[in-house]
């Protein structure tokens, strides 16, 4: 793989992974971390030239100086082109990476991630290592898995104990063994979820399109707790629950992109339907959504109106764009390079057209659905390049396990479709470092301390040994 070193707690990982033969009965938590360098006292990175995720350009030859697992230092050595002056250089340290030639950047946050199943990649340590080693040091699980997993392997990744990145503990309302309450349907018992889940220690809700008074009794409980949230704004409830009324309500992030669109119809309420439309035929599902692109107007009123009242909320788009694209050349999603290599035969399975796996509806993808997809991204894609220039927050976020797109591998390609959406390759990474940390810091009412390369920040970085303004491409696995 490409050289891509991350440090986390001041350790540095050789990527490694052996699948089992038999395959587990539940999913598999990692195990206790065996490798990797450190923690070290002091640890110094010499040469690089660094991208300090605030979106400001490359600057180096720097040495950065580690100290615990926080960032003691960052001093510039000369300038590029000639020699490092070594009188400016920082005191030697208990451990040493040479980077000069290489480019640092903060380590990733993916703000949309699931751990594997047992029908796909049961042993959460092959996703844990893809991730770090498409330089991914925080995630946000949208669950991660059930409560408990999450929240254990939070802890454990917390405290060093397993090979994995910080993980953020998202839950859908009414999880938890020993939640009593029964099925979170009306206000009153969501309040009493919440504030279940708060004492638990999540850090904030994966909501759906839900009835407008469940909606708001979440958010409005979740506000007082200081959890986040994040909306998958679903077609079965869209009618009552959009992107902007849901934001009304006090939503942190709409992720994907359902309600969206739906909050700008120019002629429409609800989307129309073609007469044999059936939600849970997934070809149906998947196939008619990108049909929505004919019901806005970019630049129109409404439009207009929508972003920015969105601006007004300060509401975060974590647009999850990777997770679609197959539905624009499907031939190519299933046809990536690191498929042969790094996807396993459970997870290849999985992906492989069936009535019941999510994600797998490729029973009579047309060139016509395939062209509904082009313009689709077209249109939402100016959306999101309109919304960061106006002062929005974008983030990056995978999804990855389905439709073909495999951990890590797909949050690169989300970088890339930033790219393609009109972002520089330092807006996209600033989406992807600092507009991360922002928002899952938003709800505490706390600064950050990641997402950028500072002194006093905790010391997750990515080191590779090519130009990623250049080439994001440099950052794939496969190089």
């Amino acid at each position: 793989m490409k050289k891509i070193m991350r440090i986390t707690v001041l350790f540095t990982v050789l990527f490694t992974f052996t699948y089992s033969q038999e395959k587990p009965k539940s999913i598999l938590p990692g195990p206790d971390r065996a490798e990797g360098d450190g923690p070290f006292d002091r640890l110094v990175i010499r040469g690089a030239t660094m991208i300090d995720g605030s979106g400001g350009p490359p600057r180096g030859p720097v040495d950065i100086v580690i100290e615990g697992n926080r960032i003691a230092s960052i001093r510039g050595v000369g300038y590029p082109g000639v020699a490092i002056n070594e009188e400016r250089r920082p005191e030697k340290g208990d451990y040493e990476i040479d980077a000069h030639g290489s480019y640092v950047m903060p380590g990733f946050v993916d703000m949309h991630v699931h751990a594997g199943s047992v029908q796909k990649a049961p042993e959460t340590e092959y996703v844990y290592k893809l991730w770090l080693a498409h330089g991914v040091t925080t995630v946000r699980g949208v669950g991660l898995s059930s409560m408990e997993f999450s929240l254990s392997e939070k802890e454990r990744s917390a405290k060093n104990e397993i090979t994995a990145p910080r993980i953020w503990a998202y839950q859908r309302a009414g999880q938890g063994k020993d939640w009593k309450g029964g099925s979170v349907n009306d206000p009153e018992t969501a309040r009493k979820w919440v504030r279940y889940a708060a004492k638990k220690g999540i850090d904030g809700l994966k909501l759906g399109s839900y009835d407008p008074a469940l909606m708001e009794a979440l958010l409005d409980e979740a506000k007082k707790h200081k959890l986040g949230s994040t909306a998958h704004l679903g077609q079965t409830g869209v009618a009552r629950m959009n992107t902007l009324d849901a934001a009304r309500l006090g939503l942190g992030t709409q992720t994907h992109y359902y309600g969206l669109f739906e909050s700008m119809y120019e002629n429409n309420d609800v989307q129309p339907w073609p007469v044999d439309m059936n939600y849970s035929d997934e070809q149906h599902r998947f196939g008619q959504v990108a049909h929505q692109w004919k019901l806005v107007k970019p630049g129109g009123e409404k439009w207009n109106n929508l972003k920015n009242e969105l601006l007004e909320l300060d509401l975060t788009m974590d647009p999850t764009m990777t997770i679609y694209a197959a539905g624009r050349d499907v031939m190519r999603a299933r046809n990536a390079d690191w498929h042969e290599k790094y996807t396993l035969p459970a997870q290849w399975n999985f992906y492989t057209p069936s009535r019941r796996a999510h994600g797998s509806y490729w029973f009579d993808w047309t060139t016509w659905d395939e062209v509904a997809w082009k313009n689709f991204y077209r249109v939402w894609m100016q959306f999101l390049n309109e919304y960061k220039n106006a002062g929005g927050r974008v983030t990056t976020g995978s999804d990855s396990g389905f439709i073909y797109k495999l951990y890590g591998f797909g949050y690169i390609e989300e970088l890339e479709l930033l790219q393609e959406a009109g972002f520089h390759p330092l807006e996209v990474i600033r989406a992807a470092t600092l507009h991360g940390a922002e928002t899952l810091h938003k709800p505490l009412g706390t600064p950050i301390d990641f997402g950028m390369i500072k002194s006093g920040f905790l010391a997750d970085l990515v080191i590779v040994d090519e130009n990623p303004i250049a080439n994001l491409k440099v950052l794939y696995g496969t190089g």
